[in-house]
């Protein structure tokens, strides 16, 4: 059975088996964004984080990203992975990998899905800092989410 180019997981990311997942002999050129955990945020020292996912939706918006990515630039393939978790400092949190016959439209493609993420799939996070913790909400910190997760029926309805 074929990997999935869109993937919600537990485990460390493999950044080559992104890489893999697109590689095309008519690709000259494959970018790849590895989004990690930094240790400061708005003059806060992040020790962890926690992300959270409604994985299905997830994994359906990672999927939507793609389509879009396919549409707006024609020859391209992509694969997103997104970890949930604990995360601690330097971990790998997103990785996205896409070829394209030339660079141009690669590097184009990468920074949409990844600002593409941001909007609309549901992932969220709790930042745990020297000093406290706090959940974040959706990840362009536009809504909070008090309870720790959104209301599964407002993520379906985004």
């Amino acid at each position: 059975m074929a990997e999935s180019l869109y993937e919600i997981v537990e485990e460390p990311i493999q950044v080559e088996s992104l890489i893999k997942k697109v590689e095309r002999r008519e690709s000259g050129a494959i970018t790849t964004f590895i989004g990690t955990v930094r240790e400061w945020t708005k003059g806060k020292r992040t020790i962890y984080l926690q992300y959270q996912a409604y994985i299905p939706m997830a994994v359906k918006m990672l999927a939507k990203i793609g389509d879009e990515i396919g549409d707006k630039w024609p020859d391209t393939m992509v694969a997103i992975t997104h970890r949930i978790g604990h995360l601690d400092i330097s971990d790998i949190a997103v990785v996205i990998a896409v070829s394209s016959p030339h660079r141009k439209a690669a590097y184009e493609a990468n920074e949409y899905a990844i600002e593409r993420i941001k909007q609309i799939v549901p992932i969220w996070k709790r930042e745990h800092w020297e000093h406290g913790e706090t959940w974040i909400g959706n990840q362009l910190e536009t809504i909070s989410y008090p309870n720790g997760k959104p209301n599964v029926e407002d993520v379906k309805n985004d």
